[in-house]
């Protein structure tokens, strides 16, 4: 088996409508274009992985087993329209406004690299880590994935805008319209397509 692509993508809005801090199921809410973006993927035999924050169970809006349901839920919508995920990593830690076990100085969250060094770890010899990309909403992303060795990719949706509009950024990165347009531009990159 060659080595692989792999896609570290975002959660909250980047695949699913942002809605703050999900703490009811019916708050998620996967983009329509996600599950075509994804079956791109998958088609070229491009690892998918999500990478996420999730700092809600530190502060203690939402409990791990919640969120393990919100994930149930988005693997299932996911697979009922024809696409799948590699893996889901998720940092559930907050060093300053964090309770408990969850206040702690981590290096899974972003924009540190421990999502990604992780997925690497367990994915070991068959990804290709000149061939690695991040697709997110926010900076911390595009940050965390230039440290990691990463073609980062800004999307619109989600808090991207926002980032555009009241950053004065000066890193590398790609932006796109949205998560397809991401995976789209992957691809000719990758020159797997003439799209």
């Amino acid at each position: 088996m060659g080595q692989k692509p792999i896609v570290f993508i975002d959660r909250d809005g980047t695949l699913n409508k942002e809605a703050g801090y999900i703490n009811h199921l019916d708050n998620f809410e996967l983009y329509p274009f996600v599950f075509h973006g994804l079956r791109m993927l998958n088609v070229f035999d491009i690892y998918s992985v999500v990478i996420t924050n999730q700092a809600g169970v530190a502060r203690g809006y939402f409990s791990e087993s919640f969120l393990v349901k919100v994930h149930e839920k988005m693997v299932a919508t996911i697979e009922d329209n024809g696409a799948f995920l590699d893996g889901l990593y998720y940092c559930p830690h907050h060093k300053t406004s964090g309770k408990g076990k969850y206040a702690v100085d981590c290096n899974c969250r972003k924009p540190k690299t421990g999502l990604i060094e992780e997925a690497l770890k367990e994915l070991k010899e068959t990804v290709d880590t000149n061939r690695m990309y991040v697709v997110g909403d926010k900076f911390s992303d595009i940050y965390m994935g230039n440290k990691a060795g990463c073609k980062s990719i800004l999307v619109k949706t989600g808090y991207g805008r926002g980032e555009l509009e009241n950053s004065d950024v000066n890193v590398p990165f790609t932006m796109t319209e949205n998560f397809l347009t991401a995976v789209i531009w992957i691809l000719k990159d990758l020159k797997l397509t003439d799209y």
